[in-house]
């Protein structure tokens, strides 16, 4: 273990822990989730805030529609990430994550089970669980399989309701025990993600900020990548 000096420790007692932690995990990254609703003309918008720096991952999040008409939007956006190298996340369904053959499916608590997920879906699909503010749902998830764990929400969001409210420390306490991937979740935008980056999110999952920008996407995610200047990589 590196040696650090008196006054270092001093000054912030987890600086050792930290400091391991941030040595043998890959920078932040961006997680870019699609706005709740969206037109024929949502591909050249995920294009451009594909232009504007590194994505790792994209999800489809869509309410209100059938998995028929989530699938025909999902068609020439799937085809984009793939062609960017960017890991494309179906919500919800693991039913639509594997007539799509997508890369990966979000559940929530309510979505189903990450075990039931994986016998459908594979070994080589990516699961992820939202666990809200709950160090125990987190550790649940990672016990069943999941690939990445997601709390939330940090900040006020008008994306979606939202009843929990996790501190910024949740995400150094999962990052410092669990090698599992964490992805901070909600209200988030390139002015407040600093304190999450810190506290040591590996992901940060961001859509209004970027879709509702007012110089458009490509200025969003170009924001968030002068938070974000690690090598990129694929979520998983």
């Amino acid at each position: 273990m590196t040696d650090f000096t008196e006054e270092e420790l001093a000054l912030d007692p987890d600086f050792a822990t930290r400091f391991e932690r941030d040595v043998r995990r890959p920078p932040c990254q961006l997680y870019l989730i699609s706005p709740p609703v969206i037109d024929a003309a949502f591909t050249d918008s995920l294009a451009a805030a594909l232009d504007g720096g590194k994505v790792a991952a994209f999800q489809l999040r869509l309410k209100g529609m059938d998995d028929h008409a989530i699938a025909r939007a999902a068609e020439p956006l799937q085809r984009l990430c793939a062609d960017r190298d960017v890991a494309f996340i179906v919500n919800d369904s693991i039913v639509l994550a594997q007539s799509l053959g997508a890369d990966g499916v979000h559940l929530g608590q309510s979505d189903g089970d990450p075990r039931e997920a994986r016998h459908i879906l594979g070994p080589s699909t990516q699961i992820g669980i939202t666990c809200h503010d709950s160090r125990h749902l987190a550790m649940e998830a990672g016990e069943a399989g999941a690939d990445y764990v997601a709390f939330g929400a940090f900040y006020p969001t008008t994306t979606k309701e939202t009843l929990h409210r996790p501190e910024p420390s949740i995400l150094g306490w999962w990052t410092t025990l669990f090698e599992l991937p964490c992805v901070a979740i909600g209200g988030i935008t390139a002015a407040n993600a600093a304190p999450l980056i810190a506290a040591g999110a590996d992901f940060l999952a961001a859509s209004g900020a970027v879709w509702n920008h007012a110089e458009g996407p490509r200025a969003g995610v170009a924001a968030f990548s002068s938070l974000l200047p690690g090598k990129s990589r694929r979520i998983f």
